[in-house]
């Protein structure tokens, strides 16, 4: 913090504001009191943005020399200041070309480092939302049996990333820029599934739900972890928050602190939604292989962005998502509070509220 300066009144520039995970961000920042920047394109929607405080940011963050001048015309009008914090949300989980992951994960993330450098507006902390994608399908060995309450280990922050996705090679060049930048104040946050309202992804399977079909892939067991977009939220302030001697250039996976098998959150939709029978299909991976390599060509080909591709099918394929939370809870005070099935509740109770279902 600047000299005499209330931690309940920060200027904090948040970017991906018009996404899942930014636009919540503003929200509890605006609760709080802060003064909140939403950096977005000028293209993106302002539909999750209404409140009257927020202050929008204009960034391009494609284009370094056309960023760095926006940059300093918002220093001007911020009186020759900058940002006290930069939480660095933006980021594309699509993308028709394996380049377009890296031109928004990797390049966004570099040019906007360097032109808050160039501006001078290097902030207190910069805080980069990463995933825990970024380590692959990783220690997949099992270490308990059938009767076990887990079959597999944490990924922890000690292991070697094996990214199997081009959005999770794309979030680990940006993380490995990231570490080569000495005079950057930067935190990581290496959250796992992220869902809530606004999502869509799962989203989507809530709405095969609905329509009572519950689609699973591989007989091997799975253990699936999750967390709530407003553990995100907390955690993304914690890392503002926290002295720089417990947090600074370390990285913290983020989940809900509990496992899950394949079925639990499937199980909690349908609850949830109130559909009766749903036929739950498993298919050999295999299968999901074929579709995802098939469906993924052709949508390549037409131009169109599709679910189901290959990186959809290492996704699905992983058998272990389970990671490590202690460090946060120790370092970043993170302490979720969602749990599975009060967050499929809330969300199923927005998705209804929005027409979504």
């Amino acid at each position: 913090m600047r000299p005499n300066q209330k931690t309940f009144d920060m200027k904090i520039l948040v970017t991906g504001a018009s996404g899942f995970i930014g636009s919540f961000i503003i929200e509890e920042g605006l609760r709080q009191g802060h003064e909140m920047w939403a950096g977005m394109r000028r293209s993106s929607s302002k539909q999750y943005l209404t409140d009257p405080r927020t202050r929008f940011a204009e960034l391009d963050l494609g284009n370094p020399e056309r960023l760095c001048g926006q940059l300093k015309d918002y220093r001007a009008q911020m009186g020759g200041q900058g940002w006290d914090y930069v939480i660095h949300a933006a980021g594309a989980t699509k993308s028709l070309k394996r380049e377009g992951f890296f031109r928004t994960n990797t390049d966004g993330t570099r040019n906007l480092v360097n032109a808050l450098r160039a501006a001078e507006m290097m902030p207190q902390r910069f805080v980069f939302v990463s995933s825990l994608s970024i380590f692959g399908a990783i220690r997949e060995e099992k270490i308990g049996t059938d009767g076990s309450a887990r079959r597999y280990a944490d990924i922890t922050a000690s292991d070697t990333p094996r990214p199997n996705t081009a959005y999770g090679e794309s979030k680990l060049a940006a993380e490995n820029f990231l570490r080569t930048q000495a005079d950057v104040p930067w935190v990581i946050l290496r959250p796992t599934g992220v869902y809530g309202p606004r999502e869509r992804d799962y989203f989507l399977m809530a709405q095969s739900i609905q329509q009572h079909v519950d689609f699973a892939v591989g007989y091997e067991s799975q253990e699936i972890t999750f967390v709530y977009m407003r553990d995100v939220v907390q955690a993304a302030f914690l890392a503002c928050e926290r002295p720089a001697e417990q947090v600074l250039h370390h990285a913290y996976f983020l989940s809900d602190g509990h496992t899950y098998d394949s079925r639990r959150f499937s199980d909690l939709l349908q609850r949830e939604i109130g559909t009766r029978l749903v036929l739950h299909i498993k298919a050999p991976l295999w299968f999901l292989w074929l579709i995802c390599a098939v469906n993924g060509t052709v949508c390549r080909w037409m131009g169109k962005l599709t679910t189901l591709n290959m990186d959809k099918y290492h996704i699905l394929a992983q058998r272990n998502w389970n990671c490590d939370i202690e460090p946060a809870r120790r370092e970043l005070g993170y302490q979720p509070k969602w749990n599975l099935e009060e967050g499929v509740r809330e969300t199923v109770r927005w998705y209804k509220k929005a027409g979504w279902l």
